[in-house]
């Protein structure tokens, strides 16, 4: 297998360096990793994962080693993941408990009503290990706003615009999963955007700071 890795020490200096000058500031907040260096189950377009013995990705040890001299010398102050599996979860907190490294404290995933694989490994370690879910997707690129319910596809949408680069809600199953949620809003006089906010806001794993709150508030209020 090929392929060109991102996560070293020089690469991630390099865009933490590019981004503190394009945001014109000294520190960042909250950096995180985007997306795993190596290979790895439905993130690699597979369901599960198949195990290369070749492949030459950057080890998380030396990714979390460069976020942490990040820390260190106040480029930023928390450290996070993105996309990641809960094996890769765990070895960001025990390589970071062993050698006394900053430790992550958020990971962003996938999360909604048509998506809630989080909730098989991942969120006992969240919750346990006190890294808060920052949950994205959470009307599943557009399908839980109702907006393309019995085959509708408004012009200029997402998968108008992109059809072929979003086919993870576009099953059977997912429609009759979003009919079957739509009708349930209505008994609650809620329209399925409201309910699928609500969801995340009463979830115990994801975690909502103030500015998300203030978001997720007027997306709330679009879909009165």
């Amino acid at each position: 297998m090929t392929k060109k890795t991102c996560l070293n020490k020089k690469k991630i200096e390099f865009a933490i360096d590019r981004s503190l000058k394009d945001l014109k500031t000294d520190y960042i907040d909250l950096y995180q990793v985007h997306w795993p260096d190596r290979p790895t189950g439905p993130f690699s377009g597979k369901l599960e994962y198949e195990h290369e013995n070749s492949d030459n990705s950057v080890s998380i040890e030396e990714t979390l080693d460069a976020f942490n001299n990040l820390v260190k010398v106040g480029k930023v102050r928390h450290i996070g993941i993105s996309n990641e599996t809960a094996w890769g979860t765990n070895q960001y907190l025990k390589y970071s408990e062993q050698k006394k490294l900053a430790r992550i404290v958020s990971i962003q995933n996938a999360y909604n009503f048509l998506n809630r694989g989080f909730e098989a490994g991942l969120s006992e370690i969240a919750i346990r290990e006190k890294v808060g879910l920052l949950a994205y997707s959470p009307l599943a690129s557009g399908y839980l706003s109702g907006k393309y319910r019995n085959g509708a596809m408004p012009k200029n949408s997402r998968m108008d615009l992109f059809y072929n680069f979003w086919p993870r809600y576009r099953t059977i199953n997912s429609e009759k999963a979003i009919e079957e949620y739509w009708n349930l809003a209505k008994n609650f006089n809620l329209n399925l955007a409201q309910m699928a906010i609500k969801f995340l806001r009463n979830s115990t794993i994801c975690y909502l700071g103030n500015n998300w709150s203030n978001d997720i508030g007027t997306v709330e209020n679009k879909y009165r």
